[in-house]
């Protein structure tokens, strides 16, 4: 993905699967420098200039037309920043590992020159380099994009300003083609700013940048220029810019064709577009298409034979959602009786018979022509430069209290999850160990030592701490139907806003408890913890996780979530596949944390993040989970804690440890924060942690007659499936610490807004972009949340609302230091305070999955690469 599309997606949390990226200390680190950890590369089908044909027309799905050509508003996305890639200026691109590269076509040289008294840095550019009515980029632009950005002037409306607002005066150099930027403050990242570039004519007036550029470019400096947009037909056409000076672009024409991700599976087998992001479901049904196409198989079974299967890819382990089914397939017997009734002498059966043969007839061309137009394509795959996290709200209830957040991580297999999305498309299925770099960046290293491995006797130590035991949960009674989810169950206060109700009464359903919370075992417990009794769907909606109702298939395994409507008709589609793969939880480790915590997290109040964040940062985006800031409250837990292990003090001036915010009523069971190591006793009165068998789970925990209930909040949309995979699995783990919780199943339009943004949720899944400046994109998602004059709290994009002041100084010295490495070293100690915070539970980076037309070369599955979009074409035809 270009910077440009990191840059732009970074404004959004990716909130679903399909619609839903350092490290710690040296003394936690388990990986080194540039990652223990390999990227995986981007898939492309890289060619050469010259094997690439001069014409023709890519058609490219998008999910829908820019609603703006600027990717500074706050409701820019991935075709805003496609359309920026292929037409505007990027002074530095990404390459495979996230690291910007200056850009040849626009850049002579970029380079600091004075770090004392002021960074300046020196921009010298390219002669060459044009708008398209012929005038020289130059300062002039540079000056009317800083004066936009910079915050100053509220008349702009921008979505984020980072990195601008630090810039003291861009002035002309020794000539037309020098630029020198003067910063007030030094800024590390000054390779984030003005990319893309937009022309003075654009951003020098408020006018042109709120409204002139959402629907149209004066001006632009790329391979390609934009052409037409046809908002009834969902086109956006490119074409070549007779006035670019680099390299001509191959392709004569560039069409984006608005596709939702439930239309992609019909552009695909009528051959309207060339390239499309899919799902695993779709990538599964073009891989066996290409398979068979490779074998010889015909692409239908014949009246009478098995269908074809759906293997996954080498190596791979099915799972998630399936593949679509060949037409139903009769055994021969069954064949024979079909034949005999339609000729039989009962002409109603006769009659009945030969429709359903002929309907049968018909379902096998119909499949064999799809198999033949996905013959044509290829899934190109990579990992994505995003990954999904467990988000756990620290604003108030259990999770307020550091040690039930720890205990939660602790509780997760994170390899398991992370094989259940990566392994059945084929992609390594390792477990991120960052929040703020990804596998194969300079910055990644795995940090997650700072908070521990999964470990099922210190999760259950660590809830017994806080007060959670056996003992505490038997005086509640079984929550009866209808019972409100969410902290309104467990009798805590609702996360909603003042006036908004909550479950089925804010227009969600309501969500289910999970098997933990009967002490009776449900039909999963003793087989472990995938074991998983056959769910039907509820009355309200919800196809509900582990609801203890019988089976008739004794196999055990995962489910997807799905709308009750479909569950039935989903659950057999999946259990083909399903039965083949899911393994048991592995036995978990006694591996125990670091004796090591960060301070308290922010108060309870309501917050409310100003509309329009300034930096540039996230406005979300509905997952695919994943893009703003809506208003939201911050909960609080105070603590002082140990420091990191290897972690050093702040130089500076501030305090040295994580200053809390205002702190809450003290919760009951024992000192707020307090971290207690395997094998620390409880404190009195509040029992002892349960050593159950190996593998065993325990019964449902609480304290006071009040069971320990979490409310987990998933979308329901298409292509979330493997999203609501993962969290059945989570559920699961967390039965078996005794940790009950409420799947709340929500529309995807609301996931966000009104869940996520709002502070909604116990846990949530969704994911966050990663970036190639992490200083600057990673403190506006864990920056500690502030009180507002109005008494509320500012989150920014911490939608976890658990911060210390210890990182947010760590972040402000890595984005004031100009030594690489020196930087790299305290994003990492922050990346160590993120993890033992437990706010934000990194899980695994993305798949992302391409089909593309088998001509198709240099485009596919980039990663963090920036495509480069002069290149793009077809294959040329072989000389003979």
């Amino acid at each position: 993905m270009s910077q440009v599309g990191v840059r732009a997606l970074r404004s959004a949390a990716l909130l679903t699967s399909g619609a839903l990226a350092v490290s710690v200390l040296a003394g936690c680190s388990s990986g080194d420098e540039g990652g223990g950890a390999r990227a995986v590369p981007a898939d492309i089908a890289a060619a050469a200039r010259a094997d690439v044909a001069d014409g023709g027309t890519l058609r490219w799905a998008v999910d829908a037309l820019p609603a703006t050509f600027n990717a500074f508003q706050a409701d820019a996305d991935a075709a805003t920043a496609r359309v920026a890639g292929a037409v505007l200026p990027a002074l530095f691109t990404l390459d495979e590992r996230g690291r910007p590269q200056p850009n040849p076509n626009y850049l002579e040289s970029a380079e600091i020159i004075e770090r004392e008294p002021r960074q300046v840095v020196r921009y010298r550019l390219n002669q060459q380099a044009v708008w398209s009515d012929g005038r020289e980029i130059g300062a002039a632009d540079f000056v009317a994009q800083w004066q936009a950005l910079r915050g100053r002037d509220s008349a702009y409306w921008t979505a984020r300003n980072a990195g601008y607002e630090r810039i003291e005066k861009i002035e002309r150099g020794a000539d037309d083609l020098e630029v020198r930027v003067t910063f007030a403050k030094r800024y590390a990242d000054w390779k984030s700013l003005f990319t893309p570039l937009y022309p003075k004519e654009v951003t020098g007036s408020p006018t042109a940048f709120n409204d002139g550029a959402r629907t149209r470019l004066p001006k632009s400096a790329g391979p390609f220029r934009l052409k037409a947009v046809d908002a009834k037909a969902g086109t956006l056409t490119l074409v070549r810019d007779p006035r670019w000076w680099g390299e001509p672009a191959k392709l004569e024409r560039l069409v984006l064709r608005a596709v939702p991700r439930d239309g992609r599976a019909k552009a695909l087998t009528t051959k309207a577009v060339d390239i499309a992001d899919v799902d695993a479901s779709l990538a599964a049904r073009v891989d066996r298409a290409v398979r068979e196409g490779k074998a010889g198989a015909p692409g239908s079974p014949a009246p009478g034979s098995a269908a074809p299967g759906g293997a996954a890819p080498s190596g791979a382990v099915p799972d998630g959602p399936a593949p679509a089914p060949a037409p139903d397939a009769k055994a021969p017997s069954d064949a024979l009786k079909s034949w005999a009734t339609a000729h039989g002498s009962d002409e109603a059966k006769a009659a009945a018979a030969r429709a359903a043969r002929l309907r049968d007839r018909q379902a096998a061309v119909a499949y064999e022509a799809e198999q033949r137009a996905l013959r044509g394509y290829v899934v190109r795959r990579t990992l994505e430069p995003a990954f999904t996290q467990l988000a756990l709200n620290g604003e108030s209830g259990p999770l307020a209290d550091e040690r039930v957040r720890r205990a939660v991580a602790r509780a997760l297999d994170r390899r398991q999850l992370a094989r259940t999305v990566l392994s059945p498309v084929g992609l390594p299925a390792e477990p991120l160990g960052s929040h703020l770099a990804l596998a194969g960046q300079d910055a990644y290293a795995d940090s997650s030592g700072a908070l521990g491995d999964q470990d099922t006797e210190e999760a259950l130590s660590l809830l017994a701490d806080a007060g959670f035991t056996p003992e505490g949960a038997r005086a509640s009674a079984a929550p009866k139907e209808g019972t409100k989810a969410g902290s309104e169950a467990s009798g805590a206060p609702s996360k909603a806003p003042s006036g908004t109700p909550t479950g089925s009464a804010a227009g969600s359903p309501a969500g289910a408890a999970s098997p933990a919370a009967a002490p009776a075992a449900s039909p999963r417990a003793g087989a472990g913890a995938d074991a998983t009794a056959v769910d039907v769907p509820s009355d309200e909606g919800l196809y509900i996780v582990g609801d203890p109702q019988p089976a008739d298939d004794p196999w055990t395994g995962t489910y997807v979530l799905a709308p009750a409507p479909a569950a039935a008709v989903h659950s057999r589609l999946v259990l083909g596949q399903a039965r083949a793969v899911t393994s048991a939880l592995s036995a978990p480790d006694t591996t125990t944390a670091p004796d090591t915590t960060t301070g308290g997290e922010a108060a309870t109040g309501r917050s409310a993040a100003p509309a329009g964040s300034t930096e540039r940062g996230q406005a979300a985006e509905p997952a695919r989970p994943a893009d703003d800031p809506k208003p939201a409250r911050a909960a609080a837990q105070p603590a002082q804690a140990p420091r990191a292990a290897g972690d050093t003090e702040p130089d500076t001036g501030t305090a040295s440890g994580d200053t809390p915010a205002p702190q809450q009523p003290k919760a009951q069971g024992g000192a707020p924060g307090a971290y207690a190591p395997a094998g620390t006793a409880a404190p009195s009165g509040q029992g002892k942690a349960p050593s159950p068998a190996a593998g065993a789970p325990v019964g449902p925990l609480g304290k006071d007659g009040q069971p320990l209930t979490l409310r987990f909040v998933l979308p329901s949309g298409p292509g979330s499936e493997s999203l609501r995979a993962v969290g059945e699995k989570i559920v699961a783990m967390l039965d078996r610490v005794g940790v009950r919780t409420e799947i709340s199943k929500v529309p995807d339009a609301s996931f966000f807004k009104d869940h996520i943004a709002s502070g909604d949720y116990d846990l949530a899944l969704y994911s966050w972009p990663g970036t190639a400046f992490p200083a600057t994109d990673g403190r506006p998602i864990y920056a500690k949340p502030e009180p507002a004059t109005d008494g509320s709290l500012l989150v920014e994009q911490n939608y976890t609302r658990v911060g210390t002041d210890h990182i947010d100084q760590l972040f402000e010295r890595a984005a004031a230091e100009l030594d690489e490495k020196a930087a790299r070293d305290l994003v990492r100690q922050a990346d160590a305070r993120i993890w033992a915070a437990a706010g934000s539970i990194p899980l695994f980076q993305r798949p992302e999955l391409v089909a593309v037309k088998k001509n198709v070369v240099n485009a596919g599955a980039f990663g963090f690469a920036t495509p480069r979009y002069e290149n793009i074409g077809f294959a040329a035809p072989k000389k003979k």
